[in-house]
């Protein structure tokens, strides 16, 4: 039998009709979904005609990640402790100012933080697990000996260094590889309970870039999170501790990553919150002609209000100030602002 793919046309209007459904139980809702057929036709269909399951995992509200409730969007803060970051290596990778720097993106509007000791930017060449657990760990609890509350996610593809990180006062996994670079993590992601990021990627950091191909990227993506998805619950990780990132930038082109933005709602019918991380990428410097990564805020923004437009629920970013200031407003105008 063909699979079909369901993808939602989200809307954010106030004039909301009645029979629309409320997607993911967030801010947005939705009265038409389009049908997709692997090389076939797409059509426009009324959501009340999805199939029972479909409609179920498109509404249902999602759980809250790292204590953080889904129904709105957050803000997930990037604090790099490396030196070769794409956009800001070695600027916090000294002990005191990862510390201070933490505090900034938290006072700047970061609902979590994510910290990472290993750059997974094109080209990037893998770091010894000791070494990455020497430059996380130490902060992780150093921030929370301070009495830092904010959630932490470690960035890492490596059990050890997450078992590390939870050790010393993570909360959630963040591994880029969907568990596909240490199998172990899904071990460790069922024993401790905590929520995991599972992301695609085709190929390596030391070779993603070289020549990126797929059928059709947007169901290639959607099938390999839900085939991840599938052996997360089969290792004992539940579903509503789940959530996905289709990995913009990771073993992608350009016009890849377009087409998964302007597809991204499909996501939801995976039944778990998305993640999307497209902070600095290379794709805004080229469209938004900028070619240094630390310019690119405006860029990074456009792209991140177009993803609370399609319910993205979590946003990974360099630039929390500028992002906050623009939810904000985002928010003001979609929900209402009171003085």
């Amino acid at each position: 039998m063909e699979k079909l793919y369901y993808r939602p046309i989200v809307q954010t209007d106030a004039a909301r009709p009645d029979e629309a459904l409320t997607l993911a139980g967030g801010w947005a809702w939705f009265t038409e979904v389009e049908q997709i057929a692997r090389g076939g036709a797409r059509e426009i269909i009324p959501a009340v005609h999805l199939p029972f399951d479909v409609a179920e995992r498109l509404t249902a509200r999602r759980a809250p990640v790292a204590g953080l409730g889904m129904e709105s969007p957050k803000i997930m803060g990037i604090l790099n402790l490396t030196p070769d970051s794409f956009s800001d290596g070695g600027r916090f990778d000294d002990f005191d100012a990862a510390l201070e720097r933490a505090e900034t993106l938290i006072e700047a509007g970061a609902d979590i933080l994510d910290i990472g000791g290993e750059s997974t930017r094109p080209g990037a060449q893998e770091v010894p697990e000791d070494e990455e657990i020497e430059r996380t760990a130490p902060v992780i609890a150093a921030l929370r000996d301070e009495g830092f509350s904010a959630p932490i996610s470690i960035d890492t593809r490596k059990a050890m260094v997450g078992d590390a990180a939870v050790e010393a006062g993570a909360d959630m996994l963040n591994d880029v590889s969907a568990m596909e670079f240490d199998p172990a993590m899904a071990e460790l992601a069922a024993i401790t309970g905590l929520p995991i990021c599972l992301m695609h990627a085709q190929g390596l950091p030391e070779t993603m870039q070289d020549d990126p191909s797929y059928g059709d990227v947007l169901l290639d993506v959607y099938d390999y999170l839900e085939e991840r998805i599938e052996l997360a619950e089969a290792s004992g990780i539940l579903r509503d501790r789940i959530v996905v990132d289709p990995g913009i930038g990771f073993g992608k082109t350009l016009q890849h990553n377009l087409t998964l933005l302007r597809g991204l709602s499909l996501f939801h019918a995976l039944g778990c919150p998305i993640l999307l991380g497209v902070s600095r990428k290379r794709f805004i410097g080229t469209i938004g002609g900028t070619e240094a990564a630390d310019a690119r805020a405006p860029g990074t923004l456009a792209v991140t209000l177009m993803g609370l437009g399609q319910g993205a629920q979590i946003h990974r970013v360099h630039d929390v100030a500028e992002i906050a200031q623009g939810l904000r407003l985002w928010r003001a105008i979609t929900e209402g602002y009171e003085e």
